[in-house]
């Protein structure tokens, strides 16, 4: 029988569909935002807060960070995983990336709740 050296059953397929979704999402979201500032070119102050005081454009932008730091996640795991072979600093360093990573996502939900 074939153990996973990880013990992480079928992760790679879940991850590979996760890393593409949330490429989708961001490249989605990028494109709107390049749209909106082709249309505004001049762009002025009360556009842009116009743009996020919407709730679309919030629960957009929350979709949006939450699709950065999976693909962003799942990236940095799969990277670490295959460079950082000591167990203690691959763990470091993925809490590290987690603790970063958690604290963006906070950051930009506090950024576009006081829009």
């Amino acid at each position: 029988m074939v153990k996973s050296v990880q013990s992480v059953p079928h992760r790679g397929l879940r991850d590979w569909m996760v890393q593409r979704l949330s490429a989708l999402v961001i490249m989605l979201y990028v494109f709107w935002l390049v749209f909106f500032l082709v249309q505004h070119h001049p762009l002025t102050f009360a556009e842009w807060h116009h743009l996020y005081s919407r709730l679309g454009m919030k629960v957009a932008t929350v979709f949006f960070l939450a699709a950065f730091m999976w693909h962003a996640w799942i990236g940095i795991w799969t990277v670490s995983t295959d460079y950082i072979k000591p167990i203690i600093l691959r763990g470091l360093f993925n809490l590290l990336v987690i603790a970063m990573l958690s604290t963006f996502f906070i950051w930009g939900l506090l950024i576009v709740g006081s829009v």
